[in-house]
C-alpha cells in the first residue's frame, strides 16, 4: 500500500472535486492516488479523464488481450498500482482472472495460448528501452488480429506505458483494490 507519494496527495475540493470523489468512490471504493495527485492540475487530471473515457470505447480489440498486455505492462515498468488495479478491473468486466493473474509471470505459466502470449511478447517489446517490436512481431500480429485491433493494441499498450511510468514517478503503488474484492493474490513476476 502507499501513502508517501512523490507529490503530496490534495484535497478534492468544490462541486467538481466532490464528484469525483463520489464517482471513484462508486467505481474503487476509494479515491485513487493518481487522482489526488494529479488534481494539483486539473488540465492534467482532466485529460487523462478523457483519454481513458475514449480508450474505453475502443471495440476492435479483444478485451482480455488488451488487460494482459496492459498488465504484461505494469509488471515490466513495475507499477504496482496499475497491477492491482488491472486485477480489480478484470474481476469487474467479468474478464478472465485466472490468466490475469498469472500475467506477472507470464512466460513461465502454461495458462496462454499463443496469441496471448505473442500480444504480452509484443507489451514487453514496445515497454523496453529502446523499444525492440520487430517486423515479424507486428506481421505476427497483423496477420491474426487485423489492422483496426492491431492499432487499437498498440496505441492501448502506449497509454499502458504513460500511466505506468507517470504513477511510478509519483511515487504510487498499489491500493489493494483487488484484495478489497477478495480476489487471490497475483503471481509474482519471474527474475528476468
Amino acid at each position: 500500500m502507499t501513502g508517501n507519494t512523490r507529490i503530496p496527495k490534495a484535497e478534492l475540493t468544490g462541486v467538481y472535486g466532490r464528484l469525483v470523489k463520489r464517482m471513484s468512490r462508486s467505481m474503487l471504493g476509494e479515491v485513487a492516488e493518481p487522482v489526488e495527485v494529479a488534481w494539483h492540475n486539473r488540465k492534467v487530471l482532466e485529460f487523462s479523464f478523457a483519454m481513458n473515457r475514449r480508450a474505453q470505447k475502443w471495440d476492435a480489440c479483444d478485451e482480455n488481450l488488451k488487460s494482459f498486455a496492459h498488465m504484461a505492462v505494469a509488471s515490466m515498468v513495475g507499477c504496482g498500482f496499475c497491477l492491482d488495479l488491472g486485477y480489480f478491473m478484470t474481476h469487474n468486466n467479468d474478464l478472465d482472472e485466472e490468466k490475469a493473474r498469472e500475467v506477472p509471470r507470464w512466460r513461465e505459466s502454461e495458462m496462454f495460448t499463443p496469441l496471448e502470449r505473442d500480444v504480452m511478447d509484443y507489451a514487453e517489446a514496445m515497454t523496453r528501452t529502446p523499444p525492440t517490436v520487430t517486423d515479424e512481431m507486428s506481421a505476427g500480429l497483423l496477420e491474426r488480429l487485423g489492422a483496426a485491433a492491431l492499432v487499437e493494441l498498440t496505441t492501448y499498450i502506449a497509454l499502458a506505458n504513460l500511466a505506468s511510468r507517470t504513477n511510478i514517478a509519483f511515487g504510487i503503488g498499489s491500493q489493494g483494490f483487488s484484495a478489497a474484492c477478495d480476489l487471490r493474490p497475483l503471481s509474482v513476476r519471474s527474475p528476468a
